[in-house]
């Protein structure tokens, strides 16, 4: 994996076993060869109180990274904040998204790179989420993602379980079982530990049942004389109890602290004179039981820890747990060891600061379950909200943002319903409703929360979401009034963020009116300040951007679309729902622009791999320029992307390119049953059928049928004129496939409309390169069944020039079958002449000059110029006159007939 992973194809290794069994051996290993291979190595360790401190074992990678990336860290002030010392800076919304695409930058910027997260049976929500984050995004970075974890710890309802089963479905993801050695093998391990006879050897490989670590602890018991108890916890703790009482005391406070302990914290809870200390910490450490590690020290195995805690009488466990509480200050583990000692108004305060803490962090999951066990406290605790720092109605309400912030809007609404219904509550209620759809609901509590509004602010904000809220409904007459008041009021109160709220439902409601002007100096409204939410201008920014492409506007658009690229990139947004419909435009930008290349830069970061349905959707879009460039890639994409071909989305993309592709291949009914397939999924009145119908009356005139060609046509009228016959305007490509289709129907038909088809060209020319360029395959078609042979043949040359410069090999070649067919002049008699300088040969013979010759041709004088000085080079004239009269003389100027 390591050597794929250098070579540029990610991997994820996911490795278990039992306690014991060899896994951080296996990893030390891995390591080891990473770093002779030049990998970057990142290493990070959850622990036993890993479900109260929010990525933990990221923050341990963080912190022990080398000076490369440490530097590299220091870029992205999101990663820095979870080092010992950094500041968490106040959010502006998706915090857990920018962290996730923050780090997903590291790695990418730093690679090649190893990062082992150990003991993920101990990782909290986000942790847990942040792997699965990386497993399905890492693609073709030189990255190795390795997770260990014990099998023996995966009780049936561990969180962990239901993720391994996620992520083992992914084909970047390999599951690792770290088994018993066998008995021959462990034979060999154990001679390597030192003399002993055969039957010490015979006893310690038959106790030690396959698991290298029982093997090593009953040799370190039997070298030190002891006998040999039974069970694994038995023989750990009568290695223990050979210390001296200080050593012992010293060892229990560090199994209370957990796997790991810094040096002061763990002298001043021992309660140990130094001297006592640092010698009772030098036999423990010699004895192998704790070994050093950076300010402090860890336990050698987690089982040792384990074994140690749980020996430890109640009330020793409990005092050493409130003394802990005394010393610390992280509120995470400070609300650990409170409620450890029993301590519910320490455990009720310090969860309180927890949970802000790692909203500050962006672990909602996390904020949610300390505020949530703030709140289990409240009743129990006196002075509670003196104690919490807020009030319960506001603590209720954090946590209820949390729950939806990670994910779980129900829990969130269900939170909302039972607080006292403020405006502030209200208007969340709305988003959220409207979030799941429920919009009935939805419109209900965000008039609720204008009702009850007390401040401008909250008012401002009850507007904005009020009018969002029924802009999805049959009330759609009141979406503008309530969202100008909804500006009006933000402007007033200095309320940014609904000000842009309001702004985009009034310039999406001038777009749905085709005032097209309005929405655009909207939009750009919207957009020339920040809101302080970055959701809100991340989507600001994407709406201008599709505004402006969907007009014809592609330098504007492309313009627009890098603004809102680097905002999510600046933030470690690139993967948040905005971020990627940011590059889904931008691919589709330099798509139409004919900037192929380019877009095949773009859709190779969309990966082929795919695991869920947004992946598809990505993936899927990848295909535009891969079936246009005929590339190998197609047919795997197409099989990674078939199991999701229930979803309309990646069904209109990928089964609407594979039909395609299978035109291009020569097999039009594979590409009708696609079709059927697609049209299958899509609603009547859905604009997507434009495309999908121009390419199915494409395949049945291959086929040479026309029994669904008028239901293909009607199709099409329908998604025009929309669900109800009073759609607004489409945009300038909807328009073009509009025609398209109609000039499908004709050809069907077997007749040849010249004008019709001019006009479907015209209608793509307005920066549409590769589409202008098909269609104009067909209006040359057109204009020699009609006999206008010139007209064809520079139509044809158009179309030509536009297929070798995109690389589109499949039109390129079918254009070549159309003029080898035709018998158009290619080239002179001994090839040396391009296409285009034929034609521009054939003006020159004319008698027009240079910027003539552009202007007929739509190119640039300064292109004239080099075509003119290559034709007379290769006819060897010195003047354009004598150029004329030797193409004349080779009959370089004369048509073949047909």
């Amino acid at each position: 994996m390591l050597e794929t992973a250098g070579d540029g194809t990610a991997g994820v290794a996911l490795v278990g076993g039992d306690a014991g069994i060899g896994k951080t051996r296996l990893t030390c290993e891995l390591v080891a060869q990473a770093r002779e291979r030049g990998f970057n190595v990142m290493i990070g360790q959850c622990a036993e109180l890993g479900d109260a401190l929010p990525y933990l074992p990221l923050a341990d990678a963080l912190r022990g990274a080398d000076p490369t990336l440490r530097a590299a860290i220091a870029e992205r002030p999101v990663l820095e904040q979870l080092l010992p010392g950094g500041e968490s800076a106040p959010s502006s919304g998706l915090t857990q998204q920018r962290l996730f695409g923050s780090l997903l930058g590291l790695l990418a910027a730093v690679q090649p790179v190893l990062f082992v997260i150990e003991d993920l049976h101990w990782a909290d929500r986000s942790t847990r989420d942040l792997l699965v984050f990386l497993s399905r995004m890492l693609q073709s970075e030189r990255v190795c993602l390795v997770g260990t974890y014990r099998t023996d710890d995966l009780h049936r309802r561990h969180p962990l379980r239901s993720v391994l089963a996620e992520l083992k479905r992914l084909p970047a993801v390999t599951a690792v079982d770290v088994g018993p050695m066998p008995s021959a093998e462990i034979s060999d391990y154990v001679a390597t530990f030192g003399d002993m006879d055969r039957r010490e050897l015979s006893e310690i490989v038959s106790r030690a049942d396959g698991n290298p670590f029982y093997a090593e602890e009953l040799y370190a018991a039997l070298s030190e004389g002891e006998t040999l108890p039974d069970g694994l916890a038995s023989l750990l703790m009568s290695r223990v109890e050979v210390l001296s009482e200080p050593g012992q005391r010293v060892l229990r406070a560090a199994a209370v602290a957990g796997r790991r302990v810094e040096d002061v914290l763990l002298r001043d809870v021992s309660g140990l004179p130094l001297a006592d200390f640092e010698e009772a910490v030098r036999e423990i450490v010699s004895r192998g039981l704790l070994r050093v590690d950076g300010y402090g020290y860890a336990f050698r195995h987690a089982l040792l820890q384990e074994a140690v805690y749980t020996d430890l009488l109640p009330g020793e466990r409990t005092r050493l747990h409130a003394t802990f509480a005394t010393r610390l200050t992280a509120p995470a583990e400070l609300a650990h060891h409170h409620l450890a000692g029993h301590d519910l108004s320490g455990a009720l305060t310090a969860s309180a600061e927890a949970g802000r803490q790692a909203e500050r962090l962006g672990a909602p999951a996390e904020a949610h379950r300390h505020y949530d066990q703030a709140l289990s406290l409240w009743d129990r605790v006196p002075e509670a909200e003196s104690l919490a720092g807020e009030g319960r109605a506001e603590l209720a309400l954090r946590s209820a943002i949390m729950a939806a912030d990670s994910g779980d809007n129900h829990r969130a609404v269900n939170q909302l319903r039972a607080l006292p219904q403020t405006s502030q509550v209200h208007e969340r209620l709305a988003y959220y409703l409207a979030e799941l759809g429920q919009d009935d609901a939805a419109v209900e509590a965000g008039e609720a929360a204008v009702e009850t509004a007390q401040t401008p602010a909250e008012l401002a904000r009850a507007l904005a979401t009020s009018a969002r809220a029924l802009a999805w409904t049959d009330r759609h007459a009141e979406v503008a009034p309530r969202a100008r008041r909804a500006l009006e009021v933000a402007r007033s109160a200095g309320v940014p963020d609904a000000e842009k709220g309001a702004l985009i439902s009034l310039a999406l409601l001038s777009e749905l009116d085709g005032d097209f002007s309005t929405a655009a100096a909207r939009y750009e409204q919207a957009t020339s300040r920040t809101s302080g939410i970055l959701a809100m201008d991340l989507r600001a920014e994407f709406a201008r951007a599709r505004l402006l492409y969907e007009q014809g506007d592609l330098v504007e658009a492309a313009s627009a679309t890098d603004s809102g690229i680097r905002l999510a990139e600046e933030n470690g947004l690139n993967w948040s729902t905005y971020g990627t419909d940011l590059r889904f435009l931008r691919f589709l930008i330099h798509y139409v622009a004919g900037e192929w290349d380019d877009a095949e830069r773009v859709a190779g970061t969309f990966g082929a791999r795919v695991g869920t349905v947004p992946e598809a959707i990505l993936s899927s879009f990848a295909l535009f320029v891969e079936v246009g460039r005929g590339l190998p890639a197609v047919g795997p994409r197409i099989d990674w992307l078939r199991p999701f071909w229930s979803n309309d989305l990646v069904t209109y993309m990928a089964r609407g390119l594979a039909a395609e592709d299978a035109l291009w291949k020569g097999d039009p009914t594979a590409a009708w049953e696609h079709v059927r397939a697609c049209l299958s999924q899509l609603i009547p009145a859905d604009p997507a059928n434009l495309r999908i119908c121009a390419v199915g009356l494409w395949a049945l005139a291959e086929l040479g049928r026309t029994d669904e060609a008028d239901d293909l046509r009607e199709r099409a009228r329908t998604a025009v004129a929309g669900p109800d016959g009073k759609r607004g305007p489409m945009g300038l490509e909807g328009r073009a496939w509009a025609l398209r289709v109609e000039a499908e129907w004709v050809r069907v038909q077997g007749r040849h409309d010249v004008a019709l088809w001019q006009k479907v060209v015209e209608a793509f020319d307005y920066g549409f390169v590769y589409e202008t360029a098909r269609v104009r395959w067909r209006l040359a078609e057109a204009q020699l069944a009609t006999g206008d042979r010139e007209s064809a043949q520079a139509t044809w040359i158009l179309a030509r020039d536009a297929a070798d410069n995109l690389k589109a090999v499949p039109l390129a070649s079918a254009l070549e079958e159309f003029a080898r067919r035709a018998r158009f002049l290619t080239a002179s008699t001994d090839g040396s002449l391009t296409a285009r300088e034929l034609e521009v040969l054939r003006l020159v013979a004319d008698g027009l000059t240079n910027r003539e010759i552009a202007e007929r041709l739509y190119i640039a004088q300064k292109t004239v110029s080099v075509h003119v000085s290559n034709i007379l080079g290769k006819l060897d004239a010195s003047t354009r006159t004598q150029a004329a009269a030797t193409a004349r003389s080779r009959g370089l100027l004369t048509d073949q007939p047909a």
